[in-house]
Formats: structure tokens, sequence, C-alpha cells
């Protein structure tokens, strides 16, 4: 046992401990909410930001994706043993989403990222009110569409929120929900289902750029992965077993932080 705590230690040499605590909480809490409706990164993100300022953005935005990926993939495996998949749906927007999210990635150095903020923010605001006032919101699946039109779009749905995943990032679970609740008539915790699924190969696509070029922080990787983990595991078995009314409210609940965040920055830059 004293063996095993110098280990660890060693390994966490370069960072206080009231660092590795704050890192390993936070993400636990990212994985609880990303596993219930998405936007886990509207916390793990920042929390790595604000703990470890002196790195270098690219490093934090691979260690965070690795994080994720390792809470979003438990979790999705939480789902798929209790949620009854279209497979062929769920192929088809998991591949649109991975080559969008690549592109998305690519257009980074073309377009100013801090421009379609506003745009953003008015929708986001639209989402909170609609999602409010539509009190029965993803209650029960609302719309039974046929294989076609689902498919497509369901690959618009990939398409648009791949892209914004790659090209920006934050709340992407989330859309992915809504897009499945508003758009094709899904209920709440069978939409978190699938998103938690396509989000798996949205990040994937992202790390297989940061891990190339090694963009990432193996130690604190590990760390906020283990932490992400657990964090998933309860938020996925507490979502589906108080189901979509429980989820309706988080996903309230991230929409808000996503509206103070993107508000916050729109007036910083005016």
């Amino acid at each position: 046992m004293t063996c095993v705590c110098i280990l660890i230690i060693d390994f966490f040499a370069n960072y206080t401990v009231l660092t590795i605590i704050t890192l390993g909480v936070l993400a636990f809490v990212a994985g609880f909410i990303d596993a219930v409706v998405g936007g886990g990164g509207l916390i793990q993100l920042p929390a790595l930001l604000i703990n470890l300022p002196a790195t270098a953005l690219p490093n934090l935005f691979g260690t965070n994706k690795i994080a994720a990926l390792a809470g979003t993939t438990v979790a999705a495996y939480q789902y798929a043993r209790r949620i009854k998949f279209n497979f062929k749906l769920l192929f088809v927007v998991s591949v649109f989403s991975f080559a969008a999210s690549y592109c998305g990635a690519k257009a980074v150095t073309y377009i100013n990222v801090t421009t379609l903020k506003p745009a953003i923010l008015v929708v986001l605001v639209l989402i909170a009110i609609y999602t409010f006032i539509k009190k029965d919101l993803g209650a029960v699946q609302s719309k039974t569409l046929s294989a076609k039109r689902q498919m497509w779009l369901g690959a618009l749905i990939a398409v648009i929120v791949g892209f914004y995943d790659g090209f920006f990032g934050p709340g992407t679970g989330s859309f992915f929900v809504l897009g499945f609740v508003v758009i094709l008539g899904f209920e709440f915790v069978a939409a978190s289902a699938y998103a938690k699924i396509i989000n798996c190969f949205t990040n994937i696509s992202a790390l297989i750029v940061f891990i190339k070029q090694g963009n990432y922080l193996l130690d604190i990787a590990m760390l906020m992965a283990i932490c992400n983990i657990a964090g998933s595991v309860i938020g996925s078995k507490i979502a589906l077993k108080k189901g979509n009314a429980f989820v309706r409210i988080i996903f309230l609940f991230i929409v808000a932080i996503m509206i103070m965040r993107y508000g916050y920055d729109v007036v910083k830059e005016i």
C-alpha cells in the first residue's frame, strides 16, 4: 500500500494536492452531467483552463477529450443495456457526425469563432424558452417518421452538430439530445442514449488529431478519465431510473449554463 501511494505521489509530483482534488471532483461532476444529458465539457474544460493556466491550449483540449471519451463510452454502454437502438439510424448519424466533426476542426483556421457566438447565444435562449414552455417535450416519443425521412433528418442533425463539435464543442451532447427530441420526436432518455454513442465518434475524430500531435497530458488525462467514468456510471443509472422528467430538468440546467457562458463571452467582446 505504501509503495502504491509513493508511486501515485511521484506520478502527480508536478501538481499541487488542491489541483489534483479539484480536477478529480469536477471531472466526476462533468461525467455525471454528460451521462444524463450532455454538456459535461462546460465544466471539465474550464476546470482545466483555470487550474492549469500555464499549459498550452491544445494540450488541455486533448486531455479533456481523452477524459470525456472515457466517460462517454462507459455511459453509452450503460444505456445500450437498457435502450433498444435503431442501429441503422445510429450508424448513419455516427458516420456523418464523425466526418462533420473532422471538417469542423479543419474549419477553425478559416473562420473566426467569436463572430458566431452571438448567433449561438440567440439559439440557446430560444431552445431554453421552447423547452420550458413545452412541458411535455421529450416525455414520450412524439413522432413516427418513415425510415427514409428519419435517416435524412438524422444525417442533417449529424452534419450540423458534428461540425459544431469539431469547430467549437461546448454542449455538443445537449445539442444532439435536442435534435433527437425536437426533430426526430424521441423521448429524452432515448435521445440521451443515442447522443452518448454518437458523441463517442465525434470525440474520437478530434482525438485522432490531438494524439497524433502529442497534445495531451497523460497523468491528468488518466486521473480525470477515472473520475469522469465514475460520474458517468452514476449519472446514466440515475437517468435511466428517474426517467424523462429528470433528464428534462438537467437539460434546462445545462442550457442555462451555456446561455450564461456565451452571454459572458459576447458582452466581454463588445
